[in-house]
């Protein structure tokens, strides 16, 4: 993982071949649906493994084909998903590929026509005490819906937060920075900024049209 000295302190950009090789498959306007998931679910199980890199192995003594009496090692803390609705689900699949105990929560959220603010519309989450929880949302514009979601995690009793987008751009870094210091982002891919539509540049479009296949 490497974090360039230009960027806050919470965004890790995830630097990896494979990484930079389905991210390019999710930018290309050419990419149809079936194979923007499977670019999708493979670069969230990357971004996964990086993200519980540091927790701690408990030791766990089993029998092998071959023998008995072996030392080994299982995840010694419980890990949450949590897909921010609607594109973050379109990252749940790839997640539980790689940490299949994982339980799951989801936030709902929606901007207010007034204040064009997220408001959360439906939450909900399992017990999150003592648990690493990956909030999955894929794209990081404003930062505005991702800081919301990680309010509601945090309100719900979740301390350890991780969370996992596909890009991210300077506006958005820098609101996780400042309204929660605390919560690493880790990204595919780090943009320069975004259009008067608050679209990313150069991105990949409107990710939750393109992994369920509705009209953009």
């Amino acid at each position: 993982m490497t974090a360039s000295d230009m960027q806050p302190a919470t965004l890790i950009v995830v630097d990896h071949p494979l990484v930079v090789h389905y991210l390019t498959v999710l930018r290309d306007r050419r990419t149809e649906v079936r194979e923007y998931r499977d670019a999708s679910r493979r670069i969230t199980r990357l971004l996964v493994a990086e993200a519980v890199a540091d927790l701690p192995v408990a030791p766990v003594e089993i029998e092998t084909p071959m023998e008995g009496g072996f030392m080994g090692g299982r995840l010694g803390k419980p890990t949450v998903l949590a897909p921010v609705l609607r594109a973050g689900v379109g990252m749940l699949d790839g997640a539980l590929d790689v940490l299949g105990e994982s339980s799951v929560g989801y936030v709902g959220l929606q901007r207010d026509p007034e204040t064009v603010q997220p408001v959360g519309y439906y939450s909900k989450f399992p017990d999150l005490a003592g648990a690493r929880v990956l909030v999955l949302e894929p794209m990081l514009a404003t930062g505005g819906s991702l800081a919301k979601a990680v309010d509601l995690v945090k309100e719900a009793g979740g301390e350890d937060i991780v969370c996992l987008c596909m890009v991210t751009c300077p506006p958005g870094a820098e609101t996780m920075a400042r309204r929660h210091p605390d919560t690493p982002v880790l990204t595919a891919g780090h943009d320069r900024g975004l259009d008067p539509n608050s679209y990313i540049l150069p991105g990949l479009g409107d990710m939750g049209d393109r992994l369920f296949g509705t009209p953009h």
